[in-house]
């Protein structure tokens, strides 16, 4: 198996600038330091269409496109469908993670979480690293 390209960009969105920064900080410690950001989903769109990224982390819960609307838009879209998913939310209700799982979603993290699980849920999507 091919060793991850740790310089791989990634592209973040949540319209919480903590939750970017915590992010962020987390994907550093793990070795991932060509990340972007995107405060809400349109935004995301806008930046995956202009620039190809190995990796989004979104939020579920943004305003006005929520990270599941992204996920659909990403899914439906041939360039982006393939793109690895990773989708953060606060509630584990299972009919958020069956709804993820429908629309294609390549993993799912519950807050809170930390650099441990977020390195589990990156290696099961991106390969060991």
């Amino acid at each position: 198996m091919a060793a991850v390209d740790m310089n791989m960009p990634i592209l973040i969105v949540d319209d919480y600038k903590t939750m970017l920064r915590i992010i962020r900080n987390l994907l550093k410690q793990l070795g991932f330091d060509n990340v972007d950001e995107a405060t809400d989903g349109s935004a995301a769109l806008q930046r995956l269409r202009d620039k190809p990224y190995s990796l989004v982390i979104s939020d579920w819960n943004m305003e006005p496109m929520s990270g599941l609307q992204l996920l659909k838009e990403v899914r439906a879209d041939s360039r982006l469908k393939e793109l690895p998913f990773i989708m953060i939310t606060a509630e584990s209700k299972s009919e958020n993670v069956v709804a993820a799982k429908q629309a294609g979603v390549t993993n799912y993290i519950v807050k809170p979480f930390n650099a441990a699980t977020l390195k589990t849920k990156l290696s099961a999507v991106i390969g060991n690293f």
